[in-house]
């Protein structure tokens, strides 16, 4: 008798269990799919043989993904290296001081001087939700200003660090190019000591920049406002072929005396992807305030992932401290960037002897990985459709993923759903 209540008492009590268990969960609704990655997942899900992916990464002339020359030496370098615990420390802060001078400049007083805190991060999307949660820590009550459009991952980056966001004009839908004049007045007019988000070049989804004097006036506006810039600098080398060059921006704010957070990733201009390698640095007033402020971005990794990796650090190390590493991965940088000019001339060539009725400068005029079209929601259902050409709903086709094989079927496409 005992022996049955027993049972009959574990057969309830595991029915309640399960009853009771199956409400724990029962109003997550799935989340809404990603404006990017979900381009591929369409994509990758279309059963049609011909079909463009200009949703992304960098794929060479072939539309095959590109291993540079440089990160191959490099891993072939440090294959024997013994990574131990002792010296993942070393390994890392020999990674941000890389970073840094990449950034700011082999001869800037700030890396001189040792005026910047920085963690080694996991790419540019991990560098950007670091500050956001440093953002949030020290600046409870602040915002962060985006500018119109950005990288869509930006929003829910500060969002979910709890960061209200607004935006600041940027992008000229009419021109195509810059609102210059509506983004000094977004500036002007927000409250003073405002964080602000920046793209120090490539802009990604417009390929639309500003020049040296423009960003000449954008600093000056932020010295008198007091406003902090944070710069997400995703495409170091991709704009202009040129490192250097690329870092222009940063440079003006630097000689300007302000003080700057910098977000850095090696996955497109280095092809490293996969391994997740970037790095947030702060600008401080002086070397104690930096050590206090690393301090606290390492104690936000620590909870967040208690540690990166080191492998993928090591491979940029390696190639930025060896001069012919160096000097070969510039190259390689300046190849990808010629390709890609080179697609977007052809692009526009073709559309223009198809005897449009609209502009195509836009296309050459832009820089970058991006170019942002002006493609309207239907058009891109269309070409989609019809055309089996995945892009971004607003438009923003990656001319990494145009080849001397399939600009002339995107052109035609672009022609047939543009014309009037």
């Amino acid at each position: 008798m005992r022996s049955t209540r027993h049972v009959r008492w574990l057969s309830t009590s595991v029915a309640t269990n399960r009853k009771n268990n199956m409400g724990w969960w029962d109003h997550v609704q799935p989340a809404l799919k990603d404006p990017i990655t979900s381009v591929t997942q369409a994509f990758l899900s279309d059963p049609t043989p011909f079909k463009l992916n200009l949703g992304g990464a960098y794929r060479d002339d072939k539309g095959k993904p590109v291993t540079l020359e440089c990160v191959r030496r490099a891993a072939e370098k440090i294959s024997d290296c013994e990574i131990l615990e002792s010296t993942k420390a070393t390994t890392k802060s020999k990674f941000v001081q890389d970073c840094v001078k990449l950034a700011y400049g082999n001869d800037s007083s700030v890396v001189r001087e040792g005026r910047f805190a920085g963690v080694p991060a996991l790419s540019g999307t991990g560098a950007c939700r670091l500050f956001a949660e440093f953002q949030r820590r020290f600046y409870s009550n602040s915002q962060m200003f985006l500018p119109m459009p950005t990288w869509s991952n930006h929003h829910d980056i500060w969002r979910d660090s709890q960061v209200c966001t607004r935006t600041y004009h940027y992008y000229d839908p009419d021109t195509k190019g810059l609102r210059f004049q509506a983004l000094l007045n977004d500036i002007k007019n927000a409250p003073d000591r405002s964080f602000f988000l920046l793209h120090p070049c490539a802009h990604n989804p417009t390929g639309v920049d500003p020049n040296y004097e423009q960003w000449k006036q954008i600093s000056h506006i932020f010295k008198i406002k007091n406003h902090f810039p944070f710069f997400d600098m995703a495409y170091q080398g991709i704009a202009s072929g040129d490192v250097e060059r690329d870092a222009t921006a940063i440079r003006i704010f630097l000689e300007d005396g302000h003080l700057l957070g910098c977000a850095q990733s090696f996955s497109k201009n280095m092809g490293l992807y996969e391994h997740r390698v970037g790095c947030v640095s702060i600008v401080s007033r002086d070397e104690k305030q930096a050590t206090a402020i690393k301090s606290q971005l390492q104690r936000i990794v620590r909870a967040m992932y208690s540690s990166s990796p080191v492998h993928g650090p090591l491979l940029v190390s390696t190639i930025l401290n060896d001069a012919d590493l160096k000097a070969l991965w510039e190259e390689e940088v300046k190849v990808m960037v010629d390709r890609l000019i080179s697609m977007r001339i052809t692009l526009r060539q073709t559309l223009e002897q198809l005897n449009s009725s609209l502009s195509w400068e836009h296309i050459t005029k832009q820089v970058g990985m991006f170019y942002f079209s002006g493609l309207s929601p239907e058009e891109v259902n269309q070409l989609q459709r019809d055309f089996h050409i995945y892009m971004t709903n607003d438009g923003r086709i990656s001319m990494a993923g145009v080849t001397s094989s399939n600009v002339d079927y995107l052109a035609n496409a672009i022609h047939e759903v543009t014309k009037v």
